[in-house]
């Protein structure tokens, strides 16, 4: 097994509206994730070429970039942002890094990778010293 990771990055806009603190309010972040993967070499010794990790990644970052995520129970933020004709990614859960590290995960997951990949692991960045992270086998 072999171990590759490539680090993405995007800004977003969200809120924690069950926050006691300023999360609660609207506010954004330049968000980075690490995408890691396990899996065995090909003949050539790759376990995948980057640009083929980026392809899979990257229309994942772009629905994210300049968005806002709002959870669909938010029924007044969604109005907010539909009148204002805002870039929104509408998720069933609060933004909290954790819950956008698993919806990283699944969404990869649901991207394809090949047959030799055997782990991912994605670690998301709020800040620039706060993280989240998680892993997921496929096989």
């Amino acid at each position: 097994m072999m171990k590759i990771a490539k680090e993405f990055k995007w800004e977003m806009g969200h809120r924690l509206p069950f926050h006691k603190g300023k999360c609660k309010n609207l506010h954004g972040h330049t968000y980075r994730c690490m995408v890691e993967i396990d899996g065995t070499p090909d003949e050539n010794g790759m376990v995948l070429d980057y640009y083929e990790l980026k392809r899979i990644i990257d229309p994942i970052i772009e629905e994210m970039d300049h968005s806002f995520m709002v959870c669909s129970k938010d029924a007044e933020l969604m109005n907010i942002l539909k009148s204002l004709e805002t870039k929104t990614v509408v998720v069933d859960f609060d933004s909290t890094a954790e819950n956008i590290c698993l919806y990283l995960l699944d969404r990869i997951k649901k991207a394809g990778l090949p047959e030799n990949i055997k782990k991912v692991k994605v670690r998301v960045l709020e800040t620039e010293n706060s993280y989240a992270e998680d892993e997921l086998s496929l096989r």
